[in-house]
């Protein structure tokens, strides 16, 4: 999947992406291009700061300008009756957008996408866009998610990424023409509804719609067009029994799809605009204190995903974030949370494709103020807006360890700042839990969700194992040093998730510098910690899903299961069966290694080539450091505490972790203990 927008695609559309002419404008000294210097060329959409950009410049800058030239071949080039839109993915902070050198739009927003009809400035065949992106790196009030404010990463946080920095591109439509889709789906009645957005509604118009689950037709909808907002309710035909009904859901075990077409026609029948989209049959919800998918209490195993690569920072190809997908689900877990990141709606795309539930989550401003209020409720209300028809997002993630709010304990402002980012979710989309703020402090929420790095796995249990144990930690117990619940909030009754733990950290002696929350001395050693504490949380019944930090190594942090070039640092079968757990092995023997079941593989039809699944399968991303990569008909070299395929993980006794917790010199511990003092020291 190319196409940029994923939900709403059209025939006729280019990509802007490649070299522009830039300059890097350190002190904001220019206001207007006819000031610039153009001296450079960068490569869009990778920020200045990444490899890939062909700068590689991470020094502090207000300003980046860029300049594109595009001469309109006749295929772009509109008509009268037509439009010619820009579009751009993201533009970090404040974009200012000149065309053919006439000031067309400012945007506010790092993370969220805008367009422009650039249409009226065309002059011929020539379309030039030139882009102020103003972006402070030091502004610790603006949504920023990871980017480091030092100049170089620091802990927890990563470069900065400015500018440009998803895919600009160009798309012609009619002047009559959809221009927003919103798909609800509703299991419990057995229903579709579609809300559009119509521009320029023509005059006896009409609108048709279709609904395809593979080649069988489901709906053929024609309507009159009344005005600007399209609404229709499709009743499907209702197989009635659970497995039959299975067969239409969307579920990460089958990730049934169903295709869309548009159209919109004149009052002669004439068509006028066609958009291709997709749906899917998915309902999400709580019910006391489960998590519920599709009617049934549903167990979440997802991982924490930062959505970074070395050479090219938050920037991914469509082959890059599909395969990040393979991975995790190889890895055994069917969830993940995108973690303080706005993802590219590609990676989305191949979520609802492949089966992965996701969590989406705003990237969080670090300081409190009337400019941190109104900066992240708008750009939160266009990336909510922008993803919510997207099948695999199962939650929403607004606010994260009182990021941005620093003084929820003190602040009554911050407080109803949180409840006010809760409510504003719930009032744009009432069809999916909001977590209120993840990590601790919770005020509010429809889940509860705790970060918890204790390493011993007997203490977890001893938090987790039981519901009494779960009510005496969300009062009693701060495993970083902050209380869990606040403000009248029990959490009690609600859905308990683990959403951060784990970080088991692998560094050799003469690698760079870094840090996890705890460390292992190779492979083996990891996989024998992992498993320790997946039985644990496994047997933690009260909890209704986790989240282990994390699938890779990002820049300091060294705690990922896979190298920041996605190699496994353990065996990627046995990491599967653990993550999976013991319930799952004895359930789930229907899946394949994908954690698809074999009747949905049996169903797909030619638009599921059988080579999306195959990246993420090869011996190359198999094989780890150490091992020699398994060839057909071999079985990858033993581990100690994993028996191989037909077998439950054997792992360690249960307990602290065996050996040292240490790791070579110059690479740093992170600890966020129990109730006593947060440690963060060089190793010896």
């Amino acid at each position: 999947m190319e196409y940029p927008r994923p939900q709403l695609r059209r025939a006729t559309w280019r990509s802007l992406d490649g070299p522009w002419q830039a300059m890097l404008d350190d002190l904001a000294a220019c206001a207007d291009p006819s000031e610039v210097t153009w001296d450079r060329t960068i490569v869009v959409p990778y920020p200045p700061e990444a490899r890939a950009s062909g700068l590689h410049d991470r020094g502090y800058r207000r300003r980046v300008w860029y300049k594109r030239q595009i001469q309109l071949d006749p295929s772009m080039a509109p008509s009268r009756d037509e439009r010619l839109m820009l579009h751009f993915g993201a533009v970090n902070y404040r974009a200012r957008v000149w065309v053919n050198g006439r000031f067309a739009v400012e945007h506010r927003g790092g993370h969220s996408p805008f367009s422009i009809d650039v249409s009226r400035h065309l002059d011929g065949s020539l379309l030039e866009v030139v882009v102020q992106a103003e972006d402070d790196p030091q502004d610790m009030h603006k949504a920023r998610g990871k980017m480091d404010w030092e100049p170089e990463p620091h802990k927890i946080w990563y470069p900065r990424t400015s500018g440009i920095w998803r895919t600009v591109w160009i798309e012609k439509v009619p002047r009559a023409h959809v221009s927003q889709l919103r798909w609800t789906a509703d299991v419990a009645a057995w229903q579709i509804r579609l809300d559009a957005d119509i521009a320029h509604v023509p005059e006896g118009g009409m609108a048709n719609v279709t609904l395809k689950l593979g080649e069988k037709l489901l709906v053929a909808d024609r309507c009159l067009l009344t005005g600007p907002r399209l609404s229709r309710i499709f009743q499907l035909p209702d197989p009635g029994i659970d497995d039959a009904r299975a067969l239409w859901m969307w579920s990460p075990e089958s990730p049934q799809l169903i295709e869309a077409e548009i159209e919109i026609r004149g009052s002669d029948g004439n068509l006028i605009d066609s958009v291709q989209s997709y749906t899917a049959l998915r309902t999400v919800s709580v019910e006391g204190d489960r998590f519920v998918l599709n009617s049934r209490p549903y167990f979440l195993r997802m991982v924490l995903d930062q959505g970074y690569w070395p050479d090219s920072l938050m920037v991914a190809s469509s082959d890059q974030l599909r395969h990040d997908v393979l991975l995790i689900k190889r890895l055994g877990f069917n969830g993940v949370r995108k973690h303080q990141k706005s993802e590219d709606p590609r990676w989305l795309y191949w979520c609802d494709v492949l089966g992965l539930c996701v969590w989406g989550e705003m990237p969080s401003a670090y300081g409190f103020s009337s400019a941190t209020v109104h900066g992240v409720m708008e750009e939160w209300k266009e990336l909510v807006e922008r993803d919510i028809s997207h099948p695999c997002i199962v939650a929403w993630v607004p606010t994260n360890e009182s990021w941005g709010v620093p003084e929820l304990m003190n602040d009554r402002r911050q407080v109803d700042f949180v409840r006010a980012l809760y409510h504003m979710t719930r009032a744009l989309d009432g069809t999916r839990p909001v977590v209120g703020n993840d990590g601790w402090e919770m005020p509010c929420g429809d889940l509860v969700c705790v970060h918890d790095y204790e390493q011993d796995p007997k203490v977890l249990i001893e938090r987790y194992g039981s519901r009494d144990a779960v009510a005496y930690t969300l009062q009693h117990v701060q495993p970083d040093r902050r209380r869990l619940v606040i403000d009248g909030f029990s959490g009690l009754g609600k859905p308990l998730f683990l959403s951060e733990f784990g970080g088991i950290a692998l560094k050799q002696s003469g690698a760079e510098p870094g840090w996890g929350y705890s460390v292992a001395k190779d492979g083996k050693e990891l996989l024998a910690r992992y498993q320790q504490l997946m039985t644990a949380i496994h047997a933690c019944r009260p909890l209704s899903g986790f989240c282990y930090t994390q699938l890779t190594d990002t820049f300091l942090e060294k705690n990922g299961l896979l190298t920041e070039d996605r190699i496994p640092k353990a065996p990627v079968e046995a990491i599967a069966r653990a993550t999976r757990g013991p319930d799952a092995q004895r359930h789930d023997w229907h899946l394949d290694p994908l954690g698809h079941e074999k009747r949905w593989l049996a169903r797909r039809g030619p638009d599921f080539p059988i080579e999306w699944t195959r990246v993420g399968e090869i011996a190359e991303v198999l094989a780890y450091p150490g091992e020699r990569q398994a060839v057909a008909g071999e079985s990858a070299t033993a581990v100690p505490g994993d028996p191989g395929p037909d077998g439950p993980p054997a792992g360690p006794p249960m307990g602290p972790p065996s050996g040292p917790v240490s790791g070579p010199g110059g690479f740093e511990r992170r600890s966020r203990g129990g109730a006593g003092t947060r440690v963060r020291r060089k190793v010896a």
